[in-house]
């Protein structure tokens, strides 16, 4: 009974490959051998063009035209006006003396956003790996608690952590138990921007925690016997062995948790809406807000404020790998 079965699943398979077997090698005729490998990339390649190169091109367009109407045959040209209305600043220090002053505040905000968040992520994240690459207790399991928050969606995070900060939160029911005061920890400017660079740190880090733990997992175990017979101490071990040979890593680690800073958006919205007032407002929720939520949709000037984040974040990015690059070479 399992014979003919079998033999007739054998045929169906045959001819089934053989049915996709005569349109390939005709194709492969008209193309030619070397030129097939773009027959199957083309999908993907009109799938990503189609939603990335595609809105790209139509940003330009947008930027340089005005009025709230969405379609391009009812915007007029207006040139390089939005992206004069958005530098148009007497003082860029000054958020009051510029003409799009909530620009300039959300620009600031994420300036001491990706400065703060990144420079402490990277910070955690490294001691962090350095000590889970030790053979302590329970190393697998503080690995795996250390990655849990990456696998939530940045929406639960920042309901988890609203529902603990909030005016009758856990956190504050802990404080009241102890007889300490209660603190509005999302109202207050101060607070609330603290707790957004918290938030994110906590939701993050072990993703670049597991990208340094590789990068300290790669370097040979040699290098560390030969330091040791040399008697070098702990310091000199890792100022002179693991900094050097994990510096690749951190590289990318650097400007990965530099793009994600700057475009920080989901967990920010959720918990605190740029408040209170203009507290944590983000450059990604500005251009959100002006181009989709508020009245009139201006979305010239969001497409404008887009563009000089991405090409700031080029240039930052450009200045690393070039740096790195030189510090290889030496």
């Amino acid at each position: 009974m399992l014979a003919p079965m079998t033999t007739a699943a054998s045929y169906l398979y045959r001819a089934a490959f053989e049915l996709f077997e005569r349109p390939m090698l005709a194709i492969q005729k008209m193309t030619g051998a070397q030129k097939i490998a773009w027959v199957f990339l083309l999908p993907n390649l009109l799938i990503f063009g189609l939603f990335t190169f595609l809105p790209i091109f139509l940003n330009f367009f947008y930027a340089t035209s005005g009025s709230d109407r969405i379609l391009l045959s009812e915007r007029p040209y207006v040139g390089l006006e939005n992206f004069s209305s958005l530098l148009a600043c007497e003082n860029y220090l000054d958020p009051n003396s510029c003409q799009r002053d909530i620009f300039w505040r959300a620009v600031h905000n994420t300036s001491w956003f990706v400065v703060l968040q990144v420079g402490f992520m990277i910070l955690f994240s490294l001691v962090t790996a350095l000590v889970l690459n030790r053979n302590i207790p329970l190393r697998g399991f503080f690995r795996s608690v250390f990655f849990y928050p990456v696998l939530l969606s940045p929406v639960v995070v920042a309901l988890i952590w609203k529902w603990v900060l909030q005016r009758y939160g856990v956190l504050n029911a802990g404080l009241e138990a102890q007889g300490l005061p209660i603190v509005n920890w999302l109202v207050e400017a101060d607070w609330a921007f603290f707790w957004i660079v918290f938030v994110s740190i906590w939701a993050h880090m072990g993703f670049y925690t597991l990208i340094l733990l590789a990068g300290l997992q790669a370097i040979p175990a040699d290098v560390y016997e030969a330091a040791e017979m040399d008697g070098a101490s702990k310091w000199r071990v890792f100022s002179r062995i693991t900094m050097p040979l994990l510096m690749p890593t951190m590289v990318v680690v650097l400007v990965l948790s530099l793009i994600r800073a700057v475009q920080a958006f989901d967990e920010i919205f959720v918990l605190t809406g740029g408040g209170p007032g203009s507290a944590t407002l983000l450059l990604l929720q500005f251009i959100y807000e002006t181009g989709f939520a508020f009245r009139p949709q201006l979305y010239g000037l969001a497409a404008s404020a887009s563009l000089l984040m991405a090409a700031v974040l080029m240039v930052l990015t450009l200045l690393q790998l070039r740096a790195a690059r030189g510090r290889g070479e030496d």
